[in-house]
């Protein structure tokens, strides 16, 4: 709701004083948007498009791999196409990186596309 413009008197007073009204009434205008202003600024800050295909890759991860792998391994995120998965032991990070990587990059990619899980990076710890 916009101010009511100054009085005569006011205008009068403000002029004598060499005080400028536009300014203060510019601060008291009120700042507050409307919620379908600001939405989508929000949600796409929160990055809930890349959080929900985390959320897929885990729950793909614990029910189509091995149960060998996922005793030992288990995708800790997603950037840029690149899901970083973290092992247990570096036996488990030999073992997964010489012989299953290639199987394991396969499959992601089959269910998910080559742009969203384009490589793995796997790391102990």
């Amino acid at each position: 709701m916009p101010l009511p413009p100054p009085t005569p008197r006011q205008r009068a007073l403000a002029q004598w004083r060499g005080w400028d009204w536009t300014a203060e009434e510019k601060a008291r205008q009120p700042s507050a948007k409307s919620a379908g202003g600001v939405l989508p600024r929000v949600l796409t800050g929160l990055d809930l498009e890349r959080r929900r295909a985390e959320m897929e890759i885990i729950k793909f991860w614990s029910l189509r791999m091995d149960p060998n792998v996922t005793a030992h391994a288990r995708p800790t995120g997603l950037r840029r196409g690149t899901l970083f998965v973290s092992v247990d032991s570096n036996v488990w990070l030999d073992e997964i990186v010489r012989y299953r990587r290639k199987k394991i990059l396969e499959m992601l990619q089959d269910g998910f596309g080559r742009t969203l899980v384009a490589k793995i990076s796997f790391r102990c710890g």
